[in-house]
């Protein structure tokens, strides 16, 4: 598995005008390919009168799925410019959608392709991307007494507490990156004199 990826920020449009057509890029976050297909068309119904709705995205931490379209445009000027931009960016797991609106003057090839590039480049630069850092599920469990100094202890100390349950005891989901696991078991040894246990899980992407 890739260590990380980038993807988009949030979900967002950016337009631009180049001799009077305009180009609206509309970006998102995309956990699936349905996902994408699923913003491409309601892309597609929020502007019902525009042109073209060309659209890319990359799928896969590892950018394994990649497809994009022209929807009209002389081929090779829209959806590729479009992906080749995210794939350049390093960004997976997205989808950008450029609607245009044509203003009566043709472009050529050449000016299509900086368009609809730039358009997707312009909007991550607006958008913002976040960086995705694969980590190791765990969880730890200790009593109620320990609990509250415990957690304190592990975000003062940079690690991420995804989720807090309360039951006969507390477990503390986190996660950690691979590197620091067996660092990690010594430190909650020594931090609460060997009365947690440490349960190891999955793997899974989070916010670096």
């Amino acid at each position: 598995m890739q260590e990380q990826y980038r993807t988009v920020a949030r979900e967002g449009v950016h337009e631009i005008e180049i001799n009077k057509s305009r180009f609206l890029c509309a970006l998102a976050p995309a956990a699936t390919e349905e996902e994408a297909q699923g913003f491409i068309e309601r892309v597609r119904r929020e502007h019902p009168t525009a042109r073209h709705h060309c659209f890319a995205y990359v799928i896969g931490a590892d950018g394994g799925v990649q497809k994009a379209s022209d929807d009209g445009e002389p081929g090779g000027t829209a959806g590729v410019p479009m992906l080749q931009m995210l794939l350049r960016r390093e960004i997976r797991y997205a989808v950008a959608v450029v609607t245009r609106y044509f203003g009566g003057v043709k472009l050529g090839a050449g000016g299509l392709i900086r368009a609809y590039g730039g358009a997707v480049g312009e909007a991550l630069d607006t958008l913002g991307t976040v960086t995705r850092q694969r980590f190791r599920l765990a969880t730890v469990v200790v009593d109620h007494q320990r609990a509250g100094r415990l957690e304190n202890d592990l975000r003062a100390t940079g690690r991420t507490v995804r989720d807090v349950g309360y039951g006969a005891d507390v477990r503390i989901e986190i996660g950690l990156p691979e590197a620091d696991i067996e660092p990690f078991r010594a430190w909650l040894a020594n931090t609460t004199a060997g009365t947690a246990r440490f349960e190891l899980g999955g793997e899974a992407y989070m916010d670096a």
